[in-house]
């Protein structure tokens, strides 16, 4: 159900479901976006690099989070614009893990216009052992609810 800009609450949490990152991901991936960086695409030579095996890209895994953000659907038909991403990789994400979020909502701004507002969703992602890999925020412009 989709929330509007007064629905969102400075430290509101919610957790994602969980995805699977697979080596079919990274490969479309790479397809995608030309980055055939051998520490994901060659099992070979990972296996010689500093995790020993191949990793996936971090921007990859920042692309499963944010669809990941907006599973719920709380944004379908409020949210105006993404107007930021704010990112940090922690520790590598391996073929084979399930990655989940918790989004906090870390601040609140009505803008200017009024019919509208600006949230910022702190980003923890976490692999399936509880280790946060991720770290972020998007900042994106939300419909207030009509008069």
């Amino acid at each position: 159900m989709a929330r509007y800009f007064e629905d969102f609450h400075e430290g509101d949490e919610l957790w994602s479901p969980g995805r699977t990152i697979t080596e079919s991901d990274v490969m479309a991936f790479a397809g995608l976006s030309g980055d055939y960086n051998p520490a994901h695409t060659d099992y070979q030579f990972a296996s010689k690099g500093p995790f020993g095996k191949p990793i996936a890209h971090g921007l990859l895994a920042l692309i499963v989070s944010a669809g990941l953000a907006d599973r719920d659907g709380g944004l379908d038909g409020t949210a105006v614009a993404l107007l930021g991403v704010n990112w940090q990789f922690k520790k590598p994400v391996f073929f084979g893990d399930t990655i989940r979020l918790k989004l906090t909502v870390g601040s609140t701004r009505r803008t200017s216009k009024g019919d509208r507002g600006v949230i910022v969703r702190d980003i923890a992602v976490y692999n399936q052992n509880d280790e946060v890999v991720q770290l972020g925020a998007f900042t994106t412009m939300v419909l207030a609810r009509p008069a």
